[in-house]
Protein backbone atom coordinates (compact mmCIF):
# COMPACT_ATOMS: atom_id res chain seq x y z
CA UNK A 1 0.00 0.00 0.00
CA UNK A 2 1.49 3.37 -1.16
CA UNK A 3 2.71 5.43 1.68
CA UNK A 4 0.91 8.75 0.27
CA UNK A 5 -2.40 7.00 1.35
CA UNK A 6 -1.26 6.61 5.03
CA UNK A 7 -0.63 10.85 5.41
CA UNK A 8 -2.60 12.22 7.69
CA UNK A 9 -5.62 14.10 6.82
CA UNK A 10 -4.33 17.54 7.47
CA UNK A 11 -0.90 17.21 5.59
CA UNK A 12 -2.95 15.73 2.69
CA UNK A 13 -4.59 19.25 2.05
CA UNK A 14 -2.40 21.10 2.78
CA UNK A 15 -0.68 19.88 0.15
CA UNK A 16 -3.81 20.16 -2.27
CA UNK A 17 -4.17 24.09 -0.91
CA UNK A 18 -0.26 24.37 -2.08
CA UNK A 19 -0.57 23.05 -5.54
CA UNK A 20 -3.61 25.17 -6.26
CA UNK A 21 -2.10 27.83 -5.44
CA UNK A 22 1.01 27.36 -7.26
CA UNK A 23 -1.54 26.58 -10.59
CA UNK A 24 -3.46 29.77 -10.16
CA UNK A 25 0.08 32.01 -9.59
CA UNK A 26 1.14 30.36 -12.77
CA UNK A 27 -2.19 31.06 -14.56
CA UNK A 28 -2.45 35.01 -13.71
CA UNK A 29 1.57 35.34 -14.49
CA UNK A 30 0.39 34.28 -17.43
CA UNK A 31 -2.16 36.80 -18.45
CA UNK A 32 -0.55 39.58 -17.11
CA UNK A 33 2.55 38.49 -19.66
CA UNK A 34 -0.23 38.55 -22.30
CA UNK A 35 -1.68 41.92 -21.21
CA UNK A 36 1.91 43.06 -21.00
CA UNK A 37 2.62 41.98 -24.43
CA UNK A 38 -0.51 43.31 -26.25
CA UNK A 39 0.25 47.23 -24.70
CA UNK A 40 2.75 48.23 -26.98
CA UNK A 41 0.78 46.90 -30.29
CA UNK A 42 -2.07 49.34 -29.38
CA UNK A 43 0.03 52.37 -29.09
CA UNK A 44 2.03 51.61 -32.11
CA UNK A 45 0.99 53.68 -35.34
CA UNK A 46 1.71 52.63 -38.66
CA UNK A 47 4.30 55.70 -40.17
CA UNK A 48 4.07 55.27 -44.12
CA UNK A 49 6.55 57.49 -46.47
CA UNK A 50 4.25 59.02 -49.46
CA UNK A 51 4.69 61.85 -51.78
CA UNK A 52 1.53 64.48 -52.30
CA UNK A 53 0.34 67.04 -54.86
CA UNK A 54 -1.37 70.38 -53.89
CA UNK A 55 -4.01 70.53 -56.07
CA UNK A 56 -4.34 73.55 -58.28
CA UNK A 57 -7.60 74.73 -60.85
CA UNK A 58 -6.24 73.73 -64.64
CA UNK A 59 -8.07 74.11 -67.84
CA UNK A 60 -9.16 70.51 -69.07
CA UNK A 61 -10.21 70.08 -73.21
CA UNK A 62 -12.00 66.77 -73.29
CA UNK A 63 -11.68 64.88 -76.25
CA UNK A 64 -13.27 62.53 -78.61
CA UNK A 65 -10.74 59.90 -80.05
CA UNK A 66 -11.80 58.83 -83.17
CA UNK A 67 -10.23 56.89 -86.32
CA UNK A 68 -10.47 58.00 -89.82
CA UNK A 69 -9.78 57.89 -93.33
CA UNK A 70 -8.31 61.01 -95.90
CA UNK A 71 -10.89 61.72 -98.23
CA UNK A 72 -10.20 64.25 -101.19
CA UNK A 73 -13.00 67.49 -101.56
CA UNK A 74 -14.22 66.00 -104.93
CA UNK A 75 -13.58 62.53 -106.72
CA UNK A 76 -15.17 61.89 -110.56
CA UNK A 77 -14.92 59.43 -112.70
CA UNK A 78 -14.91 61.30 -116.08
CA UNK A 79 -16.70 59.44 -118.70
CA UNK A 80 -17.86 60.00 -122.52
CA UNK A 81 -21.38 61.35 -123.92
CA UNK A 82 -20.31 59.60 -126.87
CA UNK A 83 -19.12 56.53 -128.62
CA UNK A 84 -16.10 56.21 -131.18
CA UNK A 85 -12.33 55.46 -131.10
CA UNK A 86 -9.92 57.36 -128.67
CA UNK A 87 -7.93 59.83 -130.86
CA UNK A 88 -5.87 61.25 -128.78
CA UNK A 89 -4.94 61.41 -125.34
CA UNK A 90 -4.02 64.72 -124.34
CA UNK A 91 -3.29 64.51 -120.07
CA UNK A 92 -1.04 61.76 -118.45
CA UNK A 93 -1.39 60.58 -115.05
CA UNK A 94 -0.24 62.42 -111.64
CA UNK A 95 -0.74 65.91 -114.15
CA UNK A 96 -2.51 69.41 -112.79
CA UNK A 97 -5.61 69.84 -114.77
CA UNK A 98 -8.08 72.74 -114.90
CA UNK A 99 -11.66 73.11 -115.70
CA UNK A 100 -11.90 72.80 -119.63
CA UNK A 101 -8.89 71.18 -120.58
CA UNK A 102 -8.94 68.25 -122.89
CA UNK A 103 -8.56 64.58 -121.34
CA UNK A 104 -8.72 63.01 -124.75
CA UNK A 105 -10.16 63.00 -127.69
CA UNK A 106 -12.77 60.91 -129.95
CA UNK A 107 -12.44 60.39 -133.49
CA UNK A 108 -14.92 62.14 -135.10
CA UNK A 109 -15.09 62.05 -138.87
CA UNK A 110 -18.55 60.37 -139.08
CA UNK A 111 -19.87 62.64 -136.46
CA UNK A 112 -18.67 65.96 -138.97
CA UNK A 113 -20.51 63.92 -141.85
CA UNK A 114 -23.27 64.11 -140.22
CA UNK A 115 -23.00 67.68 -138.82
CA UNK A 116 -22.41 68.29 -142.82
CA UNK A 117 -25.43 66.56 -143.80
CA UNK A 118 -27.55 68.52 -141.16
CA UNK A 119 -26.45 72.00 -142.08
CA UNK A 120 -27.24 71.54 -145.91
CA UNK A 121 -30.32 70.13 -145.02
CA UNK A 122 -31.23 73.13 -142.75
CA UNK A 123 -29.80 75.37 -145.40
CA UNK A 124 -32.62 73.90 -148.08
CA UNK A 125 -35.61 73.79 -145.72
CA UNK A 126 -35.15 77.14 -144.15
CA UNK A 127 -35.02 78.49 -147.84
CA UNK A 128 -38.53 76.59 -149.01
CA UNK A 129 -40.06 78.28 -145.51
CA UNK A 130 -38.88 81.36 -146.28
CA UNK A 131 -40.42 81.42 -149.71
CA UNK A 132 -43.92 79.63 -148.50
CA UNK A 133 -43.93 82.13 -145.66
CA UNK A 134 -43.94 84.87 -148.54
CA UNK A 135 -46.19 83.26 -150.64
CA UNK A 136 -49.30 82.70 -147.97
CA UNK A 137 -48.91 85.76 -146.19
CA UNK A 138 -48.25 88.43 -148.95
CA UNK A 139 -49.82 86.95 -152.08
CA UNK A 140 -52.44 84.56 -150.58
CA UNK A 141 -50.91 81.66 -152.20
CA UNK A 142 -50.83 78.09 -151.17
CA UNK A 143 -52.97 76.40 -148.19
CA UNK A 144 -52.28 76.34 -144.35
CA UNK A 145 -51.42 72.90 -144.19
CA UNK A 146 -48.11 73.61 -146.72
CA UNK A 147 -47.29 76.69 -144.44
CA UNK A 148 -47.53 74.68 -141.65
CA UNK A 149 -45.47 71.95 -142.79
CA UNK A 150 -42.79 74.04 -144.29
CA UNK A 151 -42.33 75.78 -141.09
CA UNK A 152 -42.03 72.39 -139.37
CA UNK A 153 -39.51 71.23 -141.79
CA UNK A 154 -37.73 74.32 -141.45
CA UNK A 155 -37.40 73.90 -137.22
CA UNK A 156 -37.23 70.06 -137.58
CA UNK A 157 -33.88 70.63 -139.71
CA UNK A 158 -32.75 73.44 -137.41
CA UNK A 159 -32.46 70.76 -134.38
CA UNK A 160 -30.73 68.05 -136.29
CA UNK A 161 -27.97 70.67 -136.52
CA UNK A 162 -28.18 71.67 -133.02
CA UNK A 163 -27.75 67.78 -132.41
CA UNK A 164 -24.70 66.99 -134.38
CA UNK A 165 -22.96 70.12 -133.06
CA UNK A 166 -23.23 68.69 -129.98
CA UNK A 167 -22.73 64.99 -130.67
CA UNK A 168 -19.52 66.96 -132.09
CA UNK A 169 -18.76 68.44 -129.27
CA UNK A 170 -19.15 65.66 -126.89
CA UNK A 171 -16.20 64.03 -129.13
CA UNK A 172 -13.23 66.13 -127.21
CA UNK A 173 -13.44 64.95 -123.08
CA UNK A 174 -13.02 67.69 -120.63
CA UNK A 175 -12.13 68.31 -116.93
CA UNK A 176 -14.98 69.21 -115.06
CA UNK A 177 -12.98 71.01 -112.44
CA UNK A 178 -9.41 71.78 -111.04
CA UNK A 179 -7.99 68.83 -109.59
CA UNK A 180 -5.00 66.10 -110.45
CA UNK A 181 -5.37 63.46 -112.95
CA UNK A 182 -5.06 60.79 -110.66
CA UNK A 183 -5.74 57.65 -112.89
CA UNK A 184 -6.29 57.52 -116.70
CA UNK A 185 -8.37 54.35 -117.89
CA UNK A 186 -7.85 54.35 -121.74
CA UNK A 187 -5.55 54.76 -123.97
CA UNK A 188 -5.58 55.88 -128.11
CA UNK A 189 -6.97 53.26 -130.03
CA UNK A 190 -9.77 52.39 -127.04
CA UNK A 191 -13.39 51.80 -128.67
CA UNK A 192 -15.53 53.33 -126.09
CA UNK A 193 -19.05 54.11 -126.06
CA UNK A 194 -21.13 56.32 -123.80
CA UNK A 195 -20.67 55.81 -120.11
CA UNK A 196 -17.22 54.40 -120.61
CA UNK A 197 -14.90 55.52 -118.28
CA UNK A 198 -11.54 57.85 -119.33
CA UNK A 199 -9.92 59.24 -116.11
CA UNK A 200 -10.38 59.94 -112.58
CA UNK A 201 -9.48 63.87 -111.14
CA UNK A 202 -9.73 64.49 -108.14
CA UNK A 203 -9.70 67.74 -106.30
CA UNK A 204 -7.09 67.76 -103.02
CA UNK A 205 -7.85 71.54 -101.91
CA UNK A 206 -8.89 71.07 -99.50
CA UNK A 207 -8.33 67.74 -98.13
CA UNK A 208 -10.70 66.07 -95.73
CA UNK A 209 -10.95 63.40 -92.99
CA UNK A 210 -13.75 61.70 -92.78
CA UNK A 211 -14.71 59.37 -89.69
CA UNK A 212 -17.26 58.07 -87.60
CA UNK A 213 -18.47 59.26 -84.00
CA UNK A 214 -20.78 56.97 -82.09
CA UNK A 215 -24.22 58.00 -81.08
CA UNK A 216 -23.51 59.16 -77.46
CA UNK A 217 -21.59 62.01 -78.37
CA UNK A 218 -24.34 63.12 -80.85
CA UNK A 219 -25.25 66.32 -78.52
CA UNK A 220 -21.53 67.27 -77.91
CA UNK A 221 -20.15 67.50 -81.61
CA UNK A 222 -20.70 70.76 -83.58
CA UNK A 223 -19.84 72.11 -86.72
CA UNK A 224 -16.98 74.49 -85.92
CA UNK A 225 -15.65 71.85 -83.49
CA UNK A 226 -11.60 72.08 -83.59
CA UNK A 227 -9.86 68.51 -83.89
CA UNK A 228 -6.06 67.71 -83.96
CA UNK A 229 -5.51 65.01 -86.71
CA UNK A 230 -2.45 62.73 -86.34
CA UNK A 231 -0.52 60.60 -89.67
CA UNK A 232 1.28 57.71 -87.97
CA UNK A 233 2.31 57.42 -91.54
CA UNK A 234 4.26 60.75 -92.28
CA UNK A 235 4.62 61.60 -88.22
CA UNK A 236 2.74 64.35 -89.10
CA UNK A 237 0.00 66.49 -87.36
CA UNK A 238 -2.31 68.91 -88.90
CA UNK A 239 -5.03 70.76 -87.00
CA UNK A 240 -8.88 70.70 -88.75
CA UNK A 241 -12.22 72.36 -88.12
CA UNK A 242 -15.16 70.02 -88.48
CA UNK A 243 -17.21 71.48 -91.76
CA UNK A 244 -19.76 68.47 -91.51
CA UNK A 245 -21.92 66.49 -89.27
CA UNK A 246 -24.07 63.93 -90.52
CA UNK A 247 -28.13 64.19 -89.80
CA UNK A 248 -28.65 60.31 -89.05
CA UNK A 249 -26.93 57.55 -87.40
CA UNK A 250 -25.83 54.31 -89.33
CA UNK A 251 -27.72 51.41 -88.04
CA UNK A 252 -24.90 48.92 -88.35
CA UNK A 253 -22.54 50.45 -86.41
CA UNK A 254 -24.13 53.12 -84.52
CA UNK A 255 -22.05 56.19 -85.62
CA UNK A 256 -23.11 59.33 -87.51
CA UNK A 257 -20.02 60.36 -90.13
CA UNK A 258 -18.35 63.84 -89.38
CA UNK A 259 -15.97 65.45 -91.57
CA UNK A 260 -13.02 67.76 -91.16
CA UNK A 261 -11.09 70.09 -93.40
CA UNK A 262 -7.07 69.74 -93.01
CA UNK A 263 -5.19 72.44 -92.75
CA UNK A 264 -2.62 71.28 -94.77
CA UNK A 265 -1.01 72.81 -98.17
CA UNK A 266 1.91 70.57 -99.54
CA UNK A 267 -0.14 67.84 -100.21
CA UNK A 268 2.02 64.96 -98.27
CA UNK A 269 -0.93 63.97 -97.26
CA UNK A 270 -3.12 61.02 -99.61
CA UNK A 271 -6.34 60.37 -100.36
CA UNK A 272 -7.40 57.14 -98.53
CA UNK A 273 -4.47 57.65 -95.72
CA UNK A 274 -5.55 56.78 -92.61
CA UNK A 275 -5.52 59.33 -89.53
CA UNK A 276 -5.82 59.46 -85.68
CA UNK A 277 -8.67 62.20 -84.88
CA UNK A 278 -8.69 64.09 -82.02
CA UNK A 279 -11.95 66.09 -81.43
CA UNK A 280 -12.56 68.37 -79.02
CA UNK A 281 -15.82 67.29 -77.15
CA UNK A 282 -15.95 70.48 -74.60
CA UNK A 283 -13.49 72.58 -72.39
CA UNK A 284 -13.54 73.04 -69.17
CA UNK A 285 -11.87 76.38 -67.91
CA UNK A 286 -11.34 75.56 -64.20
CA UNK A 287 -11.18 71.99 -63.15
CA UNK A 288 -10.22 69.81 -60.35
CA UNK A 289 -7.30 67.47 -62.34
CA UNK A 290 -5.37 64.69 -60.46
CA UNK A 291 -3.57 61.79 -62.03
CA UNK A 292 -5.20 58.43 -62.79
CA UNK A 293 -3.08 56.87 -60.73
CA UNK A 294 -3.25 58.58 -57.82
CA UNK A 295 -7.02 56.82 -57.69
CA UNK A 296 -7.86 53.79 -55.20
CA UNK A 297 -10.60 51.91 -56.56
CA UNK A 298 -13.08 50.49 -53.77
CA UNK A 299 -16.28 48.78 -53.50
CA UNK A 300 -18.14 52.15 -54.21
CA UNK A 301 -16.29 53.22 -57.19
CA UNK A 302 -13.17 55.11 -57.08
CA UNK A 303 -11.77 57.07 -53.70
CA UNK A 304 -8.31 59.46 -53.36
CA UNK A 305 -6.31 59.61 -49.95
CA UNK A 306 -5.61 63.38 -48.98
CA UNK A 307 -2.98 64.43 -46.33
CA UNK A 308 -4.83 66.44 -43.24
CA UNK A 309 -3.24 67.63 -40.06
CA UNK A 310 -0.23 68.48 -41.95
CA UNK A 311 3.12 69.17 -39.09
CA UNK A 312 6.54 69.96 -40.60
CA UNK A 313 6.87 66.86 -42.28
CA UNK A 314 4.24 64.36 -40.92
CA UNK A 315 0.47 64.25 -41.55
CA UNK A 316 -2.92 61.98 -41.17
CA UNK A 317 -4.55 59.76 -44.24
CA UNK A 318 -7.71 60.64 -44.93
CA UNK A 319 -9.67 58.50 -47.68
CA UNK A 320 -12.53 60.92 -49.85
CA UNK A 321 -15.16 58.88 -52.31
CA UNK A 322 -15.06 60.60 -55.77
CA UNK A 323 -17.34 61.50 -58.28
CA UNK A 324 -15.25 61.83 -61.47
CA UNK A 325 -15.95 63.44 -65.19
CA UNK A 326 -13.79 63.35 -67.92
CA UNK A 327 -10.77 62.25 -69.04
CA UNK A 328 -7.70 62.70 -71.03
CA UNK A 329 -4.14 60.25 -71.22
CA UNK A 330 -3.64 60.03 -67.51
CA UNK A 331 -5.66 62.88 -66.32
CA UNK A 332 -9.25 63.17 -64.78
CA UNK A 333 -11.42 65.37 -63.92
CA UNK A 334 -12.93 65.41 -60.46
CA UNK A 335 -16.46 66.73 -60.23
CA UNK A 336 -16.64 65.83 -56.41
CA UNK A 337 -14.95 65.05 -53.43
CA UNK A 338 -11.66 67.15 -54.11
CA UNK A 339 -10.85 70.70 -53.56
CA UNK A 340 -8.29 73.17 -54.65
CA UNK A 341 -5.54 72.81 -52.10
CA UNK A 342 -6.19 69.30 -51.28
CA UNK A 343 -3.02 67.76 -50.46
CA UNK A 344 -3.43 64.93 -52.82
CA UNK A 345 -1.16 61.45 -52.44
CA UNK A 346 0.37 60.29 -55.49
CA UNK A 347 3.02 58.16 -54.58
CA UNK A 348 2.68 55.31 -51.77
CA UNK A 349 -1.49 55.50 -51.73
CA UNK A 350 -2.23 51.67 -52.51
CA UNK A 351 -0.22 51.55 -49.00
CA UNK A 352 -2.58 53.54 -46.78
CA UNK A 353 -5.45 52.94 -44.62
CA UNK A 354 -8.04 55.68 -43.34
CA UNK A 355 -6.03 57.47 -39.67
CA UNK A 356 -2.46 55.96 -40.83
CA UNK A 357 0.15 58.40 -40.11
CA UNK A 358 2.00 59.79 -43.17
CA UNK A 359 5.42 60.82 -43.98
CA UNK A 360 5.77 63.38 -46.55
CA UNK A 361 8.86 62.75 -48.66
CA UNK A 362 7.61 64.81 -51.32
CA UNK A 363 6.02 67.37 -52.45
CA UNK A 364 4.44 69.73 -55.91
Amino acid sequence: MPRSLSLPWSRRWLVAALALCTTSLTACGEEADAVDADAPAQDARRIINVGIERLQPRSFTDVIRLTGTVVADRSVVVATEEGGTISRVVVDKGQSVRAGDILAEIDDEMLRAQRDESQAQMSLTQQLWDRTRRLYEEDGIGTENEYLQARYNAEQAKARLALAEARLGHTKIRVPFDGVLDARHVEVGSVVGPGTAIATVVDLSPLKVAAGVPERYAADVRKGARAVVVFDALGDTSSALVEFVGASVHPSNRTFPVELALDESDHVIKPEMVADVVLERRFLQSAVIVPRQSLVRTEGGFSAFVAIDIRGDEAMAEIRPLTLGASAQDEVVVIKGLRVDDRLVVLGQTQIAQGDRLRIVSER
